[in-house]
């Protein structure tokens, strides 16, 4: 009987109510093969998504081709920084206190090859905006193009219908956005907040015109998936992406900072990333994890 190859179902899906991200670092001297097996055996790619960082694909001398870490950049008074990991899951569902015991079930199965780095829960706001209240993600293609954007698309086995995923934690700061006149927030993101309409006059420096994806060459079509995040002292967002490779991701974030023309986002007048990360995202066989490649 033939196998079902198939794309981790919660990449394109629509974000859900409530998130977690789960950063693991390697655990010294440790052979993570049976963690990762036992990880296989609870995934199912839509409430539990998985990517593998380039650490530990070497450690498993696995070559996925295109897969590499995040660099980090600099522009004017911008900086973005990259900080590796081993290996991303990102819990999606409805109630917070089921994230919660997934995430001490997965913590089990990969004990004595993982160490949880960290972990962050995201949330929707209202119609899935930003805490600075402007709607996230209304550039993302849809159907067969979002298919096309996020996913490989490879007569490999355990590579077709794997992604890419870009993972960032940005900062908010909201007291400041606020405080700016309502016009001067417009024109950081170059929609109004009133009817989320772009408009021509905004600035250069709007977000919309440093991040148009049809404005670059190849087209930099990408599919977000980002979250509001908070703790007791802090807000922001967790910026996710996908695509079928990272160029349209460091395409958009490189015009971002300046590295193209010199003019920065207007987005860093409020908020800046403190983490940067890269993951590639194995595919599914049969309802399962596919990780063939890693010839586990």
């Amino acid at each position: 009987m033939s196998s079902i190859f198939s794309s981790q179902p919660g990449i394109l899906q629509p974000v859900p109510k409530v998130a977690r991200h789960l950063i693991f670092s390697h655990a010294p001297d440790s052979d993570p093969v049976e963690q990762l097996k036992r990880l296989q055996a609870i995934v199912d790619g839509e409430k539990i998504v998985v990517g593998l960082g380039a650490s530990l694909l070497a450690q498993l001398a696995c070559d996925v081709k295109g897969m590499q870490e995040m660099p980090a950049l600099s522009g004017a008074a911008v900086e973005i920084p990259s900080t590796p990991a081993a290996l991303w899951i990102w819990l999606r569902g409805e109630d917070r206190g089921d994230l919660l015991n997934v995430s001490r079930e997965i913590r089990q199965c990969l004990a004595g090859a993982f160490e949880l780095r960290e972990a962050v829960d995201c949330f929707m706001y209202r119609d899935s905006r930003d805490l600075s209240g402007y709607v996230d993600g209304t550039e993302n293609p849809e159907g067969e193009k979002a298919e096309q954007a996020a996913l490989v698309s490879s007569n490999i086995e355990g590579f077709d219908q794997s992604s890419f995923a870009s993972v960032q934690q940005w900062i908010h700061n909201l007291g400041h956005f606020h405080s700016l006149p309502q016009s001067e927030q417009d024109n950081i993101f170059g929609r109004h907040l009133a009817d989320n309409e772009e408009f021509d006059e905004a600035p250069e420096s709007a977000h919309v015109k440093r991040t148009a994806q049809e404005s670059f060459s190849p087209e930099a079509f990408i599919v977000r998936r980002s979250m509001p995040w908070n703790d007791a002292t802090q807000e922001g967002l967790v910026f996710l992406c996908f695509g079928k490779s990272f160029d349209a991701f460091q395409d958009i974030l490189k015009r971002m900072v300046g590295l193209e023309d010199g003019i920065t986002d207007g987005l860093f007048r409020f908020t800046q990333p403190i983490t940067g990360m890269f993951f590639w995202c194995p595919p599914m066989a049969d309802g399962k994890l596919n990780l063939s490649l890693l010839k586990i």
